[in-house]
């Protein structure tokens, strides 16, 4: 029996337990009762059961169903909730229905979020297959780079959608990125395909109302015991996916939620950063928490034998989400996923992002050896990617590629100085020094006689380096190259509601 609520709502008793199942937009076909979890399908005016849906896992998401907000100067209503899941982890993506009635995407990203809205394709759209990861392609005019492409599963939904894709059975999902920072996805469980189209946003920009009140006291309470030790582990952070036992150290994956089954690996000869972990630190002009600390390990493909190594610092910020700060030999950078993917040359030795070109340095395989902390992807250790740095002066991109799915980070270089001073670590500043010395030019002051002497000197110390007792499992040394990756994965690249 339809009602007066405005925009063609329709209410009707579920046909599993006689609550009320409501539809807030003419195109929403099914819907899961919030009493008993059956999943029904509107057909005309009548209901029809389904099945049960499986219980949500507990995402500690700050959105809920009916949370308000505005998106490009439209209101918009949260309806709908879809939780997925692929070879890498889960995430989840929020149906929103506008007040003109159209419907959009809320899709988890990096940390971050995409907003992202369905694209009418006057074309058959080519067959999952066809999409190789890393390489080029044009969808609906826009030139774009394969992201990602994996095999998805609904694991669970909440509230009315649109679509949706048959319970844990796997279907493909491609994601591709434009060197403009825009994301197009690929749902290949409808026929046709259906193409969606986003950009990045941030949650505070949304002006959203209705978020979980309780969210605070929850993540206070986030406790369950080590599936290894027994010892209490707390998770602080919402999206977290993976954490680290203080311990033992074992890596505890999060992915099935808390109270599910908890995956754990050992961990052996525990390592101390240099910055604590929960240590605060001023950088870009606000106050950034240390939340997780993973070493990793990189070789030449060219040269087995040639290892260095290099540490990286998971920030985090409650309104700009999470950043990556990198110890090398070489150097401090301050890098954060993109949104985008950068365009590469056909030779490979350049990039393009939004209009700025960066030269390859250099080209290694990286393994991730050791985590400490909260992650917001399912880290593991043993990951691993090939990667490729570029550099603009001090700007700098990185590109990541695992079997599924390219990341890319983009920032700058920073003086170890100002890494010393941010976490009021001064008195410590000595051992934030690294071989970060600009290079010479005819400007120096220095004759040519210095220069060769110093560049006679370089070399010694270089050949030296090369017989000493430097660990790269354990210390950051390396003999060249900037170190400027964005975290295993990058910490998921996908957006427009992967991951």
């Amino acid at each position: 029996m339809a009602n007066d609520i405005p925009q063609r709502s329709y209410r009707a008793p579920c046909p599993g337990c006689g609550a009320p199942v409501e539809f807030r937009h003419a195109q929403s076909t099914h819907a899961v009762c919030a009493y008993c979890q059956s999943t029904v399908v509107r057909q005309g005016e009548v209901l029809r059961r389904l099945g049960r849906m499986a219980e949500l896992f507990d995402d500690h998401s700050p959105l809920q169903l009916l949370a308000r907000g505005q998106w490009q100067g439209q209101d918009f209503t949260l309806v709908g909730r879809l939780q997925y899941r692929a070879s890498a982890g889960t995430w989840t993506e929020w149906e929103a229905l506008f007040a003109d009635g159209s419907l959009a995407t809320l899709g988890e990203d990096n940390g971050s979020y995409v907003f992202s809205r369905a694209v009418a394709q006057p074309a058959a759209l080519p067959d999952a297959s066809q999409f190789r990861v890393g390489a080029s392609a044009t969808v609906a005019g826009t030139a774009c780079t394969v992201a990602s492409n994996d095999k998805t599963a609904l694991v669970s939904a909440q509230g009315e959608l649109p679509h949706l894709p048959p319970l844990d059975q796997a279907f493909d999902m491609v994601e591709l990125r434009s060197d403009q920072g825009e994301v197009l996805s690929i749902d290949y469980s409808r026929r046709p395909p259906q193409l969606m189209r986003g950009r990045a946003v941030q949650l505070e920009d949304l002006q959203l109302t209705g978020l979980r009140e309780d969210l605070a006291r929850q993540a206070q309470g986030r406790q369950f015991a080590c599936p290894h030790c027994g010892a209490p582990v707390q998770v602080a952070l919402a999206r977290s996916k993976a954490i680290t036992c203080p311990q033992c150290s074992a890596v505890i994956d999060l992915t099935a939620g808390i109270g599910g089954e908890l995956r754990h690996a050992l961990q052996d000869e525990p390592l101390q950063p240099l910055i604590p972990l929960g240590a605060v630190g001023r950088l870009e002009g606000v106050d950034w928490q240390v939340v997780g600390f993973q070493h990793r390990l990189g070789r030449d493909p060219a040269d087995r034998d040639e290892t260095f190594g290099w540490s990286e610092y998971l920030l985090y910020h409650g309104q700009r989400g999470f950043a990556f700060l990198v110890d090398a030999q070489d150097g401090w950078s301050m890098v954060k996923p993109t949104t985008g993917a950068p365009k590469l040359a056909g030779n490979g030795r350049s990039a393009g992002y939004l209009g700025s070109r960066y030269a390859l340095r250099e080209e290694y395989e990286a393994e991730t050896d050791y985590v400490a902390g909260e992650f917001y992807w399912p880290v593991r250790r043993g990951d691993r990617t090939r990667n490729r740095d570029f550099a603009n002066g001090r700007a700098l991109l990185s590109m990541e590629q695992a079997a599924t799915e390219v990341t890319w980070s983009s920032g700058s270089q920073l003086d170890s100085t100002v890494v010393a001073l941010a976490f009021k670590l001064q008195q410590r500043k000595e051992l934030f020094k690294r071989s970060d010395a600009a290079p010479l030019s005819t400007g120096t002051g220095l004759s040519r006689t210095a220069i060769v002497l110093l560049v006679l000197l370089v070399l010694v110390v270089v050949l030296v380096s090369r017989c000493d007792d430097c660990d790269p499992r354990r210390e950051n040394c390396s003999s060249y190259g900037s170190r400027s990756s964005g975290g295993s994965f990058g910490g998921y690249s996908t957006g427009g509601g992967h991951k």
